[in-house]
């Protein structure tokens, strides 16, 4: 097992460095790597940065009982009467960890690179961000103790790991290792895996005994991190031997081998969304989706989490099933990506635009085939596990492979930008002593980032919503724009 020592005492680690091929010497990059601080400008443009400034804010105001924030944001609207404001939801649910951990993914560009922050007052940015991700995240420390959720990684590293690695502060230690140890508590050595929900409740569908019902999901796999990260800075092994476990079991229940029509010998899984096994047997008894179209389609960002989830797996482990399962579950995504009707339809018209945007479930019906229905944050998150991807086989020296999932993941980031990324803009305002954003245009508002983003189109679930922006997309684009600062490709 090998231990991540730089993060793992506080020192701030160097950007990552990748050996270039003899194709990609500095004087001759191919045309995507060599344009892409053109191609890819409005991740690092002042807009990103004054929407997060902004919505952090206004986050704040009437949200403080007894002290803020006692909620969250996650979705904004794209129509209807609250269109363009960040709805918050309760300081309990899973995604609250992606707002403060958007603000301190900010704070280490600023820190890391401050040659990608367009502000002329950079010092007066990082002294607010500092005040306000601090605001922002202090409560998410109590989440560190909860046994009753595995969303840890989700609600505690974004913002907690950038306070350790960059800020050398102790306490945000302490919770990513308490978060661990509490999502550890959730393990089942019959079973081979971690409990993922504690109930799933669907018109007609009642899972929810603690004996005979063991549930678990795809994106399971991005929780592992934090597992593995607290064992490389504590030497925990029953954290790590989990975490490794809870892989190799859902290489055989979640996943689903596919082949492709067009030919292509390339190894391909799709995945079941939601697992149920038996806690006394191990055995598995049913398969199912939470938030997909149906039991057997393929919910594209189910698909995505599986990416990313396995592609950091390998990269902690080392184990070559992990790299080839997150390369079998991208080539996958790439298929359907490429078959889709938004994709057809641009072969045809010659209109780039959209095509490479996921819809919502690959499998679903398309209702309104001039406008389908579909979800940035699938596309981002798998763009962001591509890239991953990318950077693993770079380190095998597999140049083919490292160079065809680097520009897919940037082709999916490009593509998201041209079609979900607000035309509403914000912008940076300072003074001498302070600095926050406003709206370019009073009239129209739209706090998040990007749009076309689907949270749940299940017909069976209680609580449907879709077409808004969501708080994971912003996050996972916010990092993806980092992660190629780190591998120095832009």
């Amino acid at each position: 097992m090998t231990a991540r020592t730089d993060s793992c005492n506080g020192q701030m680690a160097p950007p990552n460095k990748r050996p270039r091929t003899s194709q990609e010497d500095t004087t001759n990059l191919p045309l995507g790597i060599a344009c892409l601080h053109v191609r890819l400008e409005s991740l690092y443009e002042e807009n990103i940065v004054a929407k997060i400034l902004k919505s952090a804010i206004d986050g704040l105001k009437n949200n403080a009982s007894p002290s803020p924030p006692t909620a969250y944001p996650e979705y904004v609207p794209q129509s209807g009467e609250d269109a363009g404001k960040y709805m918050l939801r309760e300081a309990e649910f899973w995604t609250c960890g992606f707002f403060p951990g958007s603000i301190y993914s900010l704070i280490e560009r600023l820190v890391r690179f401050p040659q990608a922050v367009p502000s002329e007052q950079k010092q007066l940015l990082l002294k607010k961000l500092l005040s306000l991700g601090k605001t922002w995240s202090d409560p998410i420390h109590s989440m560190a103790y909860r046994t009753d959720t595995h969303d840890m990684s989700f609600m505690v590293q974004p913002s907690m790991r950038v306070r350790w690695e960059l800020l050398h502060d102790r306490q945000a230690l302490d919770s990513i290792i308490t978060a661990a140890n509490s999502l550890y508590s959730r393990n089942n050595n019959t079973v081979g895996a971690i409990r993922s929900w504690d109930v799933l409740d669907q018109k007609g569908v009642d899972i929810s005994s603690a004996t005979d019902d063991f549930l678990v999901i795809i994106d399971s796999m991005c929780n592992l991190d934090l597992l593995y990260y607290a064992s490389a800075c504590t030497h925990q092994d029953d954290l790590w031997k989990a975490a490794t476990t809870h892989a190799k079991t859902l290489i055989r229940t979640h996943l689903r081998p596919e082949s492709d029509a067009r030919g292509s010998k390339k190894k391909m899984y799709s995945t079941f969304h939601v697992v149920n096994f038996d806690p006394k047997t191990g055995a598995v008894k049913t398969r199912r989706t939470g938030q997909g179209y149906q039991d057997s389609s393929t919910w594209a960002r189910g698909q995505a989490w599986g990416i990313l989830g396995y592609s950091q797996t390998y990269l902690w482990t080392k184990d070559v099933e992990f790299l080839q399962v997150a390369q079998a579950l991208a080539e996958y995504f790439i298929m359907r990506l490429e078959d889709s009707l938004p994709a057809k339809k641009a072969r045809l018209t010659g209109s780039e635009k959209g095509r490479y945007v996921p819809l919502w479930d690959f499998d679903a019906p398309i209702v309104d085939e001039a406008n389908p229905l579909r979800d940035s944050s699938a596309g981002i998150i798998a763009a962001n596990g591509m890239l991953l991807l990318s950077q693993a086989l770079a380190g095998l020296g597999v140049a083919d492979g490292s160079v065809r999932f680097r520009d897919w993941a940037i082709a999916i980031v490009k593509d998201t930008l041209d079609f979900s990324l607000t035309p509403h803009k914000s912008k940076i305002v300072a003074s001498s002593t302070d600095i926050w954003a406003e709206d370019l245009d009073d009239q129209n508002r739209f706090d998040g980032i990007l749009r076309n983003a689907t949270a749940n189109y299940n017909a069976k679930d209680h609580k449907r919503y879709w077409d808004h922006g969501l708080v994971y997309g912003d996050y996972y684009l916010i990092e993806f724009a980092n992660r190629l600062l780190k591998m120095g490709l832009v």
